[in-house]
């Protein structure tokens, strides 16, 4: 007899989003993120490609919008792809790099605009999502 022993205290399973190449691929091939975003509003990418061109050009509040756009279209996509709140988004799969650099922008601009608290809630959620995308985005 066979049997199948569960692993209790493992986690919960990564999340891994659907790519969206019809976005990726505008993206890819150098369209407005503001275009991209326009015609895919639930594309986190196109929103944290947004927010890093506004952050560069010293507008940390425009970023902070498009950061947190991202980070709730990205969020319902994580719930409705089973995600229950917690558990690894893996860096790795490059659909939910997106919302991971959505998660960053928004912890970067709340920093700048001196929200102190939120910018540390971000950076944790960012650790615990992945930690491999924590060290990519903040360079540590």
């Amino acid at each position: 007899m066979t049997e199948s022993h569960e692993n209790l205290l493992a986690g919960p399973p990564p999340t891994l989003l659907p790519d969206v190449p019809e976005a990726r691929e505008a993206l890819e091939s150098g369209a407005q993120a503001s275009d991209v975003a326009a015609r895919f509003p639930a594309y986190p990418a196109a929103w944290a490609t947004l927010a890093d061109e506004y952050f560069a050009a010293g507008h940390a509040v425009t970023s902070y919008a498009f950061a947190r756009t991202g980070y709730h279209r990205g969020l319902d996509q994580l719930r409705r792809a089973g995600w229950k709140g917690h558990g690894p988004i893996p860096w790795a799969h490059a659909p939910n790099r997106g919302f991971l650099r959505c998660l960053y922008a928004l912890a970067r601009a709340a920093q700048s605009i001196g929200e102190k608290d939120e910018a540390e809630r971000c950076l944790q959620f960012l650790k615990d999502s992945s930690t491999e995308a924590a060290a990519e985005l903040t360079g540590a």
